[in-house]
């Protein structure tokens, strides 16, 4: 548009000009040699506006003559151009179609044509990993580091063949590689943190986390979450050796993530230790507020070491009233009532509990409440038979698979964040649950392996297998379930096959009462309220 503009304006200006000499006519007399020429002013000017035409016209034929050799090769040159880069083109639209005859031969046909064009490396490449071939690509990308241009695109894909090739460390460094050449780039920053992560580096893996954050590469509250639960491992891995740096990372991990249940426990832990108890207690109380927890109200119960247990009861209260209503403030207070023989309160607390939420733990705490005053054998047996049936408890799971303690890292993907406390969501019938071969070590615990989608709780109290009742018209009672404490947190549960640590099966018992109780009313061998 400005082009025709200036051209109307040049023609406009021209005829101006020309239109301004009509209207003054004139004679230009021109002596030359003893002769002269004589002309009008108009006559004499559209002559010199032809010359400077014809001029014009003249030398920019002796320049194109002059350039018509390098014209004629540049345009050879062009075409031949143009054939590589239909070559380029034809040879992606192979390696996406999966044609990997046509993706090599137009691979070697835009090589030859284009030499050095840095795509028909990257086609070389991407045709070498379509055909297997793991040593072409990996020359393909080293070529490309030559290049500052396609350095980091060689970098990226001599990462991608390490990983293929299960080469962890080449990975790792490539990826350093990239993150120091570009610190904004987004693969680079994020692989080189999970491999920190998952191999237990935290102080490195924060310092990346830093800088991924530092890049906008990840977002503020989510770096938050990942850095509260990278100094909650670096807590739990200092506890022993420097219980200073390991009480001021938890405390940090607390404030940027108050509902991480781990960071909560082990700084009340380690504030206990120090003596400082109203401090332990309010990082436990802030926690509750968040997220009502049963190792939370654990640690709430034991932060003071040897108090009696009417003192426990009463915490235990005090910690419900946080979240009065909450099914994790019912039984905190009945456990602690329990452990304080106060059968009457723990009655209440779980009778408070809705139907729909009564789990294995309440059955359990149930059959100790009847165990304990009067000693109802009947009542514990049946209420134990009820644990089986009953929905199962939340736990720590990861990656379908479920743990008897948290993990800041999955042993089973590597992820950083991954466990989670809830429910399974599957579990096996009774007749369709596998023999288990469990084999106890002090070892840290090893994820058992579970079909999928198949999810069974970690293991509970182990209750004793009852005989079948014989065939007379009387049943014999069946003998004292024997109590026994699940295993410790610490403690590696394997298994031979794939089944998940959970997969204790008890026989089903009979629902005698026992021969005491036996003309009892079922509301009564109950008894709830």
């Amino acid at each position: 548009m400005i082009r025709i503009l200036v051209y109307v304006a040049i023609v406009f200006a021209v005829a101006a000009g020309f239109a301004w000499l009509a209207d003054r006519p004139g004679d230009i007399v021109l002596t030359w040699q003893g002769f002269d020429y004589k002309t009008s002013l108009m006559v004499a000017s559209v002559s010199l506006a032809v010359l400077f035409v014809a001029l014009a016209i003249l030398i920019w034929i002796v320049v194109t003559v002059f350039r018509a050799p390098k014209l004629f090769g540049g345009w050879l040159s062009g075409r031949k151009r143009d054939r590589g880069y239909r070559a380029l083109s034809r040879g992606m639209i192979a390696i996406g179609a999966g044609d990997v005859k046509r993706a090599k031969r137009f691979a070697l046909e835009s090589r030859k044509i284009l030499k050095d064009e840095p795509l028909t490396l990257l086609l070389a490449a991407q045709s070498a990993q379509l055909t297997g071939d793991g040593a072409g690509a990996r020359a393909a990308f080293e070529t490309m580091l030559n290049d500052p241009e396609t350095r980091l695109l060689g970098l990226r894909g001599l990462y991608v063949e390490a990983q293929r090739s299960g080469e962890p460390e080449a990975a790792r460094h490539y990826a350093e590689e990239a993150a120091k050449a570009s610190p904004s780039l987004a693969w680079a920053g994020n692989a080189l943190f999970e491999d920190q992560a998952a191999k237990g580096e935290w102080s490195a893996a924060l310092s990346t986390l830093g800088s991924n954050l530092h890049a906008k590469l990840i977002e503020r509250g989510a770096a938050h979450r990942l850095r509260a639960v990278l100094l909650t491992a670096r807590g739990l891995q200092l506890e022993s050796s420097d219980p200073e740096e390991a009480r001021a990372a938890a405390q940090e991990a607390v404030k940027l993530a108050p509902g991480l249940v781990p960071a909560a426990t082990l700084a009340a832990r380690l504030f206990a230790r120090q003596g400082d108890v109203k401090r332990a207690v309010r990082v436990i109380e802030t926690s509750w507020k968040f997220e009502p927890h049963p190792e939370l109200a654990e640690a709430y119960s034991n932060v003071r070491p040897g108090d009696a247990a009417q003192d426990r009861l009463k915490r235990a209260e005090k910690l419900a009233s946080l979240r009065p209503g909450h099914i994790e403030s019912h039984l905190a207070v009945a456990r602690a009532a329990i452990d304080a023989r106060d059968w009457a309160l723990a009655r209440r607390e779980l009778a408070a509990i809705p139907d729909q939420e009564r789990t294995e733990r309440f059955c359990l705490l149930m059959a100790e409440i009847e165990e304990g005053p009067d000693g109802h054998r009947g009542h514990v047996r049946e209420w134990l038979s009820r644990a089986v049936r009953a929905p199962r408890d939340a736990q720590w799971t990861a990656d379908g698979y479920v743990f008897p303690a948290w993990a800041p890292v999955s042993p089973i993907s590597g992820k950083l964040d991954a466990f989670e406390w809830r429910m399974p969501t599957v579990a096996l019938a009774a007749d369709q649950r596998p023999a288990i071969d469990l084999a106890i070590e002090d070892e840290t615990p090893e994820p058992i392996v579970i079909e999928a989608p198949v999810t069974i709780a970690a293991p509970k109290p182990e209750p004793v297998k009852a005989e079948p009742a014989p065939t007379p018209p009387r049943p014999a009672p069946a003998p004292e379930p024997v109590r026994q404490t699940p295993p410790a947190s610490a403690s590696a549960v394997k298994s031979s096959g794939p089944v998940a640590p959970a997969a204790t099966v008890m026989a089903p018992i009979p629902d005698d009462p026992g021969i005491e109780d036996a003309d009892a009313e079922p509301a009564d061998r109950l008894r709830l309220q």
